[in-house]
Parts: C-alpha cells; sequence; structure tokens
C-alpha cells in the first residue's frame, strides 16, 4: 500500500478509536519519520499531517532545512542534556522530559531564544530495559518542582510507552494507569501546569491507547511500512 493509502487507514481507524473513547478528547496524530527520508515526510505534509516525531536531535537538525513547510516537530526519544541547544530554537515539543537536570537546560536554552519549551513528562509504565522515564512514584514530585522554578518551560501533559504485545489488547492497563496519573495531576491546579495532551500509543497499539484517552498516537510503521532501523 502507499503512503497516502495508509495514512488515510491510520486516520480512519483514529476516528473509531475516538467514537469508542468516553473521554470525549480531541487526538492528534504525529508522524513518526525514524529513518524516513525527507521526500517521504513532504509527502505526509501535503497530505495534510502537521505533527512530525523524531527519536534523534541529529535527524531534526538533518531534516529541517528539507522539509518544505511549518511543521510543528516533535522530539519523542530520550535527551541528552548536552544535546538540547541544537534544538531548542526548533522544537515544538519535547515527549521526553523526565528528570530535573534536563528541565535545567531545557529552560537554559529556551531562555536564550526568548522562548517558552512545551513539555511532557515521560513516565516509566514498565520495567523493560528500552523504556525511559521517570518512575511513577516520582512523577508528581518532578512536575511540581519544575513548574516552581523553571518559567521557560510549559508542563503539557505526560507520555508514556507500553511493553509490545501481540495481543494489543494487553497493553490497555498501562495507559489505564497513565490516564490515571494524568487525572491526578490536572485535578491539582498546579500552577504553570496545564494538562493537555497524554501522548501514548503507537502503530501497534494506538487504537488501545486513544480508547483510554491518548490525544497525541505516535504512529510510524502503520504509515510508512517497516523500516531499517539505524541505531
Amino acid at each position: 500500500m502507499s503512503i497516502e493509502q495508509n495514512l488515510s487507514s491510520v486516520i480512519e481507524k483514529i476516528s473509531n478509536s475516538v467514537n469508542k473513547s468516553k473521554f470525549n478528547q480531541v487526538v492528534e496524530l504525529i508522524a513518526v519519520t525514524k529513518t524516513v527520508e525527507s521526500d517521504k515526510i513532504n509527502e505526509v505534509i501535503d497530505l495534510g499531517t502537521n505533527n512530525i516525531g523524531e527519536n534523534k536531535v541529529q535527524e531534526i537538525q538533518r531534516k529541517y532545512s528539507e522539509i518544505n513547510t511549518d511543521v510543528n516537530w516533535h522530539l519523542i526519544g530520550t535527551l541528552q542534556t548536552n544535546k538540547v541547544k541544537y534544538i531548542a530554537d526548533k522544537i515544538y515539543m519535547i515527549h521526553s522530559l523526565d528528570r530535573v537536570e534536563l528541565a535545567k537546560e531545557i529552560d537554559k536554552q529556551a531562555k536564550k531564544h526568548n522562548r517558552t519549551i512545551n513539555c511532557l513528562i515521560q513516565v516509566k509504565l514498565s520495567e523493560e530495559d528500552t523504556k525511559h522515564g521517570t518512575e511513577i512514584e516520582d512523577v508528581m514530585e518532578l512536575v511540581k518542582q519544575i513548574a516552581k522554578e523553571y518559567s521557560n518551560i510549559k508542563i503539557c501533559g505526560l507520555m508514556g510507552m507500553a511493553p509490545y504485545f501481540e495481543d494489543s489488547e494487553n497493553a490497555r492497563p498501562y495507559f489505564k494507569k497513565l490516564r490515571s496519573i494524568f487525572d491526578e495531576i490536572k485535578s491539582m491546579n498546579i500552577s504553570g501546569v496545564n494538562m493537555q495532551h497524554l501522548s501514548m500509543g503507537m502503530s501497534n497499539d494506538y487504537e488501545i491507547a486513544i480508547e483510554e484517552g491518548a490525544t497525541f498516537v505516535r504512529v510510524g510503521t502503520a504509515i510508512f511500512g517497516e523500516r531499517d532501523i539505524i541505531k
């Protein structure tokens, strides 16, 4: 199938899942472009996709000038503090804020560009070595500290990844857990925190994630097909 056909299928499935969700939320698609070259990225943009997600800072740097229109760049992978300076003027949202040290650097670089950077707190939902994020029991304190100390960061919600399951239904408890944390923080009305977005769900489980309240889904393979992963 073509990228256009794949994208159309994903959009249809998103719509169907929203109809099943009790949260009545608006869901935005982030096209994950890891290992995808700029011509194909431009194709999905021309088809109406405005959110582009990259795992690595150097990929945003490389592709930024090759994209033919203004889009929202999302950094969805692990972010090292020494790489923040390379995207501070380009990024729309960082999904992987998980520690005070990183918040300090994001705030510092944001100030240099006289801007506020949208961030999601990444929560570690499983004990897999490949999963990153702040521990569940530490999320609340991290949110409070960042909101209090770093004025050039705007906390907009949470991000998390469920383990991979052949049967995506098995991911549901992980998404339920993240949604409950999201709702708890939102109910506290912390000054400087706008709990608007819940980034969860990828190609294999985004439909379940939407049913459990996701507002951003990060989809790559279901749009672009299987790719050779470059580490």
